[in-house]
């Protein structure tokens, strides 16, 4: 009791510096706290600008169809329709992007006769709340396949998957453990959304900062309890054994380039590896049109909507 009460009301010099040694370190543990916790609340609830399209004017004849989501609410996507009873691609967005950004690669995949069905993943674009870089969104898209397999205008059996970063980690996430995906490609994908949250931290500056990315990976993985045994990719990738899958990895983003390549590298066959020099959202108009004429073959080589009947 007296050496609590001399670091309270210190005498001695020695209790002096002792006393403000550790009013230092807990105002450095304070701060980093909430310096770390302010990140990850920027990389969780990015700012949103959702775009707003009419459908009924829209190219391609899209409509909108619901589906239900695990908080009991449900989440409005596109459905572009193809050949009546063609397989479905469905194009998953990355992170801080949305469905109107791959509108053009759905234009490519629907006039190659494709249905094709897209939507905002929780805390992008339309979408509120906050984004679990994966974990909750591989829930959506499992979904949104259900969903689409009782309609009567495509195949049900059926199901292409074209995943940037967040939208790569669902696609091999939702391709482990649904027979229907019958062919996958990834782009700058990811196998643990704690992964992604270190390459933000990096990619902040505030790295540098001691403890930083430790404090955001303890409260994210605090925020994502339920999934605690969530295990990464990585160990149900030998599920995909027998699936085309098609990895691409860009110059511009090293960090989820080499995080592509061992999922690659790890990946049963068959499997392609590509690599492009700019990720897709920064791609000039011939480098887009490049690119997804590459996607399009893919799935054209290994679910055509003409050879399956």
């Amino acid at each position: 009791m007296a050496v609590f009460s001399e670091l309270r009301y210190p005498t001695t010099r020695l209790a002096k510096l002792l006393s403000s040694l550790l009013a230092i370190v807990l105002f450095a543990f304070v701060s980093i706290a909430l310096i770390s916790g302010f990140l990850l609340y920027q990389m969780l609830r990015p700012a949103r600008s959702p775009a707003t399209f009419d459908l009924t004017v829209m190219m391609g004849h899209p409509s909108a169809v619901s589906f239900p989501i695990a908080d009991g609410s449900s989440r409005d996507g596109w459905f572009f329709p193809g050949r009546r009873g063609a397989p479905t691609v469905i194009v998953c967005h990355g992170y801080l992007s949305q469905r109107a950004d791959v509108l053009t690669l759905v234009t490519a995949l629907q006039d190659s006769q494709f249905n094709v069905f897209l939507f905002d993943f929780s805390g992008h674009g339309t979408s509120l709340g906050i984004t679990s870089l994966g974990y909750r969104e591989r829930q959506e898209l499992r979904s949104a396949i259900q969903t689409l397999s009782a309609r009567d205008d495509i195949d049900p059996k059926h199901f292409g998957l074209w995943g940037v970063d967040l939208g790569g980690y669902v696609a091999l996430e939702e391709a482990t453990a649904d027979p229907r995906i019958s062919a996958l490609i990834v782009d700058d994908a990811y196998s643990d959304p704690r992964e992604m949250v270190q390459i933000q931290v990096k990619q902040s500056g505030l790295g540098v900062l001691p403890y930083v990315g430790r404090f955001c990976d303890w409260e994210f993985r605090l925020m994502n309890y339920q999934f605690r045994n969530e295990p990464p990719v990585t160990a149900r990738l030998p599920l995909t054994k027998g699936i085309p899958k098609l990895f691409f990895e860009s110059e511009s983003r090293p960090a989820l380039a080499t995080e592509t390549l061992r999922l690659f590298n790890l990946a049963p066959d068959p499997k392609q590896l590509a690599r492009t020099r700019l990720q897709y959202s920064q791609m000039t108009d011939e480098d887009r049109k490049n690119y997804e004429n590459v996607v399009v073959s893919f799935f054209l080589l290994n679910m055509s909507p003409t050879a399956l009947h």
